[in-house]
């Protein structure tokens, strides 16, 4: 069963680690687990700048949606 995404679109990135990038989506400084972002996705190290693409369960838990 695929599972559900979601896409902010103008994502900065701020900072990355191993596990997590800190992100500016919406104006809100979230840590996302590398591990529910999305092959999809535009953002995945310091410095991105675009298209965030994460798992809904995950947008969800972290009031993004």
């Amino acid at each position: 069963m695929p599972r559900e995404k979601v896409e902010f679109e103008d994502v900065d990135c701020l900072k990355a680690t191993e596990r997590a990038i800190l992100c500016n989506i919406d104006g809100d400084e979230k840590w996302v687990p590398q591990s529910v972002v999305d092959d999809d996705s535009e953002v995945w190290k310091e410095g991105d700048t675009g298209k965030l693409v994460v798992h809904e369960w995950w947008a969800v838990k972290a009031g993004l949606v």
